[in-house]
């Protein structure tokens, strides 16, 4: 079959950066002509792999901006829906065995830039009034800015899992946890309410004349889509939809992964905030385990120390008994699998390995280590990333046509302000001072990309 269709923008990519251009372009822009392109369900790929944190913070002020403009208005779906994202901020909890943390104080005030004297709080008695408790998880009794907890009697007393040899802990106050899926279903009710669409179908390829001709393929055969504008929102297949219209994008996909399970023990307290190891460690295998590893080439590489990341923190909330623990330790780029356990990164050994490196900074998790979970999943999804870790937003360097990617392991907490700056390229809408910075155009500042590529962090978790 093959029929053709005419329609104002084509935003291809039903994860969630498509779905939250599409939102605010019909919402903000009462865009009626929008149709959301994917031959998968809406959120079933990399979007379904998602950590579902978010956090302000990062080692540069323009990326603290980002995400507070996202974290803005992922309040505001939350105050106007009786927070259906299950919306809670206990912060991120990231702990060193360090008692020299300049330069991680330094990222900090970098980072928050002109406002960091209101917002990093460094606390070095035991039990400092003027840090507030970490009980409740409502995000509008939460801080803004940084605790850093630099007392070890402090620290027991707050964070009573965490190993006694953690010496500083920086606690990042406006961070916490969403459904990721619960914000997607949202903007999607809301888009068909505005008069979007939705067709399950796979781009083929793009044509430009007076405008776009995308060949799409579905379960009808072949169809022609005449288009004005299009959102290449393709998460990891974005470089071979630019390609398609003669771009080269700039970005590269990273396997990361992931474990869920059912703390049938109770290892993990449940207000525990998102907390992350910043240490490189070295596994604690038995002799006869490094024995077995030694003699294997693509195993070897488990008994080397490996750079910090591990992260942990309660699923469900406080009367739920997940757990997800996260360990973004491959820096190797891969072609995109359709089926995401074929990525050759994916390693079936990775549950044991994040448990074992988990317990070092939650020594409880390591009951884990010798009486497996009954219950747990073992998934895994792409970063697509440029060198820099930050997104592409705005034009794509062909008239009409927009790009909202690259949003590496940030995609769920990015998302609003991904869509909304996006949408906001396209229809000359109001943009936000760093927009440009966001943008392809960035590429063109030497300095300032000089700045940022040589950055000792990239605040890849």
């Amino acid at each position: 079959m093959n029929t053709s269709r005419d329609v104002e923008i084509a935003v291809i990519g039903a994860g969630f950066a498509g779905i939250a251009t599409a939102y605010y372009l019909c919402t903000e822009y009462q865009k009626r002509s929008v149709l959301l392109v994917d031959s998968r369900q809406p959120m079933t790929y990399t979007s379904a792999q998602s950590g579902d944190n978010y956090r302000n913070w990062w080692p540069h002020p323009t990326m603290v901006d980002f995400t507070n403009y996202s974290i803005d208005l992922m309040q505001r779906i939350a105050l106007e829906s009786s927070n259906v994202l299950h919306m809670t901020r206990r912060g991120y909890a990231l702990a060193t065995r360090r008692t020299d943390i300049d330069d991680l104080i330094a990222e900090l005030h970098a980072g928050y830039g002109g406002t960091e004297s209101d917002l990093i709080r460094i606390h070095r008695g035991p039990s400092p009034k003027s840090y507030p408790p970490t009980r409740s998880a409502n995000w509008t009794e939460a801080p803004d800015g940084v605790d850093v907890l630099a007392n070890q009697d402090l620290i027991r007393q707050t964070f009573p899992t965490f190993s006694p040899d953690i010496a500083n802990v920086l606690h990042i106050r406006r961070a916490g946890d969403i459904s990721g899926q619960q914000m997607g279903q949202y903007m999607l009710e809301r888009i068909k309410e505005a008069g979007g669409k939705r067709l399950s179908v796979q781009v083929k390829g793009i044509k430009q004349n007076q405008g776009f001709v995308l060949e799409v393929e579905g379960s009808d055969g072949i169809e022609r889509i005449n288009v004005e504008m299009i959102v290449n929102a393709a998460g990891p297949f974005a470089k071979e939809i630019a390609a398609m219209i003669g771009v080269d994008l700039p970005i590269a996909n990273v396997f990361q992964q992931k474990l869920a399970f059912d703390d049938q023990y109770g290892a993990i307290p449940r207000q525990l905030p998102f907390s992350l190891d910043l240490d490189d460690q070295e596994l604690d295998w038995t002799a006869e385990e490094r024995e077995l590893l030694a003699d294997d080439p693509d195993m070897a590489w488990l008994l080397r120390p490996i750079r910090g990341g591990t992260h942990c923190r309660p699923d469900g909330g406080d009367n739920g008994t997940w757990i997800k623990l996260g360990w973004a330790f491959n820096r190797e780029a891969s072609e995109p699998q359709q089926e995401l356990a074929n990525d050759p990164h994916f390693h079936p050994q990775f549950p044991e390995i994040i448990l074992r490196s988990a317990a070092a900074l939650n020594p409880p998790l390591k009951r884990y280590s010798e009486s497996f979970p009954s219950r747990w999943t073992h998934y895994g999804g792409y970063y697509t990333m440029t060198r820099e870790n930050w997104p592409l937003l705005g034009p794509l360097g062909v008239d009409g046509a927009f790009i909202a990617s690259a949003l590496s392991g940030y995609g769920s907490m990015s998302a609003c302000a991904a869509g909304a700056i996006c949408a906001a390229w396209m229809a000359d809408g109001d943009l936000p001072a760093f927009a440009n910075q966001l943008s392809l155009a960035r590429y063109d500042d030497e300095n300032l990309m000089a700045e940022i590529v040589n950055s000792p962090s990239k605040g890849i978790l």
